[in-house]
């Protein structure tokens, strides 16, 4: 495979990447509502001559290879949020209040490009290539649900890869990590009871409020006595509600903490003493508190092995100088974790800013935007990505 002709195929395709992404920028949907966004996908992969499904919103492409062999995956999110988009330009998004401020459609624009790189050299392919357009990444966990569904079978995945565009990152670049890539998290509210009574009279009542006040300040040194200094972890109480007057104790008051972790025992551990903590701190001041637990998605591990497949794929595509390594994990959350939790697999970063353009606007930002410059080097990294892993198999490079 000469990696450098399948980039030079993917700076062809420039002008229909482009025009792809801004058809899929200008009418963004939330999870679970892509049916717009799943038919455009559809009627793409018919263009190409590939078999696809479709369940709900997900959509399921397969290239199979004129030569048997094994099978890759590659995974766009299609979901947009609701944000309404600050920026003005000709596909500016039709929907107020929605919009692509996390760059799904370019995720998506990379994978159909990609797909027809090799649909383009199908009668090379030992194996086959399936293409995961999953709903849901920012709200119910659309890869979990397509997970279960059987996407990762007939024919059965063997390796899958998946990438996000990263505005911080110019284009041009990538950024990868092994290990840890991705948080797990878990949402706490936290309900606590008093007694009401009249404001001059406190000893009359047992206040929520001082009660609130304590577990949250509690809360927030968890992580720094608890966990490991070499473990990331972080609670944040993001709301607090309670109380009617000023002039009364409040009986009642609700919390809710989003809690992060780099694994899963790491995170339940801070569960279980989240609870015991808030329990305690509220029977102590007479009162009572109750925790409902609500498990969000699980760690991102990247597989070492992927994580070399990518930084080799990008050093020739790119220059080993522009393959950077992420220091630390995030603890924002991807659910790409669901597809490596049960294949090998790797995720990574690709640039998609330009600081001297001014393209630097955070992901969920009303102001997001990118360098569609990025979109042909997704489609070639991704189209590099499946061949190598498959050439390697064929070659026996890949045990």
């Amino acid at each position: 495979m000469d990696r450098k002709s399948i980039l030079g195929k993917a700076k062809a395709l420039r002008p229909w990447l482009v025009e792809t992404r801004r058809k899929i920028h200008m009418t963004p949907e939330l999870g679970l509502e892509e049916h717009e966004t799943a038919a455009f996908i559809e009627a793409r992969l018919e263009e190409l001559g590939l078999e696809h499904e479709r369940k709900g919103t997900a959509v399921i492409g397969l290239l199979r290879g004129a030569h048997p062999g094994a099978c890759v995956a590659l995974r766009a999110d299609i979901d947009g949020l609701p944000v309404t988009e600050a920026v003005g330009s000709e596909f500016r998004s039709r929907i107020e209040g929605r919009m692509h401020a996390c760059g799904h459609d370019a995720h998506v624009t990379v994978q159909l490009g990609a797909a027809k790189i090799l649909a383009g050299m199908r009668d090379s392919i030992h194996g086959s290539v399936k293409l995961l357009f999953q709903p849901a990444e920012e709200t119910t966990g659309g890869a979990d649900l397509m997970v279960k569904g059987g996407c990762l079978e007939n024919p059965h995945v063997d390796r899958v890869y998946g990438l996000h565009v990263m505005p911080y990152l110019d284009v041009g670049g990538i950024e990868v990590r092994k290990g840890a890539l991705n948080g797990c998290s878990a949402t706490l509210t936290i309900e606590v009871t008093g007694k009401g009574a009249h404001g001059a009279y406190p000893e009359s009542g047992i206040d929520a409020v001082l009660i609130a006040a304590n577990i949250v300040m509690a809360l927030n040194m968890v992580t720094g006595r608890y966990v490991s200094p070499l473990d990331e972890s972080v609670i944040t109480v993001g709301t607090i509600n309670g109380g009617t007057a000023s002039n009364i104790i409040a009986e009642k008051v609700v919390m809710k903490a989003t809690l992060r972790a780099t694994s899963g025992p790491n995170r339940d551990a801070l569960i279980s003493r989240a609870v015991s903590i808030s329990e305690g701190i509220a029977a102590a001041y007479g009162g009572s508190a109750k925790v409902d637990i609500l498990i969000g998605y699980e760690a991102l591990i990247n597989h070492d092995a992927a994580v070399d497949d990518i930084v080799a794929a990008a050093g020739e595509l790119l220059g080993a100088e522009n393959v950077k390594w992420k220091a630390k994990p995030s603890m924002g959350v991807e659910d790409f974790s669901y597809f490596i939790a049960e294949r090998p697999g790797a995720f990574y970063h690709l640039g998609c800013g330009n600081a001297a353009a001014g393209i630097t606007a955070p992901l969920h930002s009303s102001a997001f935007t990118l360098d569609e410059d990025c979109l042909p080097i997704g489609a070639a990294m991704q189209a590099c990505l499946a061949l190598g892993f498959l050439e390697g198999l064929q070659i026996g490079r890949i045990a």
